[in-house]
């Protein structure tokens, strides 16, 4: 009977052993929530709330992860924009190549236009690729890209910014102009705070930042985000 306990227990310590290996993400990242807990994550690519209109290849969980450099700084950024009683939500960071290969595959399917009106009303899916909206490599795959907002802190609503988060066309566009001066102030809000803190903006995607001194600026990764 001991024997058969040890035999079980050490199966038991085996597998608990592969899931926390399983569960190891690569040297250098974390996930953000570890460095900053009440940071809200709504990651679009593991919903059908996306372009794409399903969930993307590689996205298993709503769990944001990046690069350690990365949650460092951006918590610094959470707390500059808590004194004014906002915070940020983070719509994606670290993004697999495997889910860039799932937009190139998508992007070449021209009869799946499903989320077309309301995410590029004004762009022929054709074009995508020449426009540059879609292309083969991302730079969220380096772990130190972000798409986030602005949110307020009591009722978890968006400031507006003139636009939604993945917006195929020029109203995403960071000096957009035909929009209100509100929604120009909303923008100008989050491109300052990020920037303080040491990120450089898109200036196509008004919610697209990226550490300016990123750790692996040459590295591709493809883990899955899980």
């Amino acid at each position: 009977m001991k024997i058969k306990i040890a035999i079980l227990v050490s199966l038991f310590l085996i597998l608990v052993s592969f899931k926390l290996d399983k569960n190891d993400l690569p040297e250098g990242f974390v996930y953000a929530r570890s460095i900053i807990p009440d940071l809200e994550v709504e990651l679009r690519y593991y919903s059908t709330n996306n372009f794409v209109g399903d969930t993307i290849d590689a996205y298993h969980a709503n769990k944001l992860i990046i690069t350690k450099q990365t949650a460092e700084a951006l918590k610094l950024v959470q707390e500059d924009l808590l004194l004014q009683n906002l915070c940020l939500k983070v719509y994606d960071g670290y993004r697999p190549q495997e889910a860039v290969n799932h937009f190139m595959t998508w992007a070449r399917n021209l009869n799946d236009t499903l989320n077309k009106q309301a995410f590029y009303p004004d762009v022929n899916k054709r074009h995508l690729f020449q426009e540059g909206y879609i292309a083969s490599k991302s730079g969220h795959s380096r772990g130190s890209t972000l798409d986030l907002t602005i949110i307020d802190a009591d009722t978890q609503e968006a400031l507006d910014m003139g636009s939604p988060y993945d917006f195929f066309g020029v109203a995403s566009w960071v000096d957009f102009q035909n929009i209100s001066e509100k929604q120009k102030a909303n923008r100008q809000l989050l491109q300052a705070v990020m920037l303080k803190h040491g990120f450089r903006n898109y200036p196509k995607e008004w919610w697209h930042f990226t550490l300016i001194n990123e750790p692996f600026p040459d590295t591709y990764f493809n883990f899955p985000v899980e």
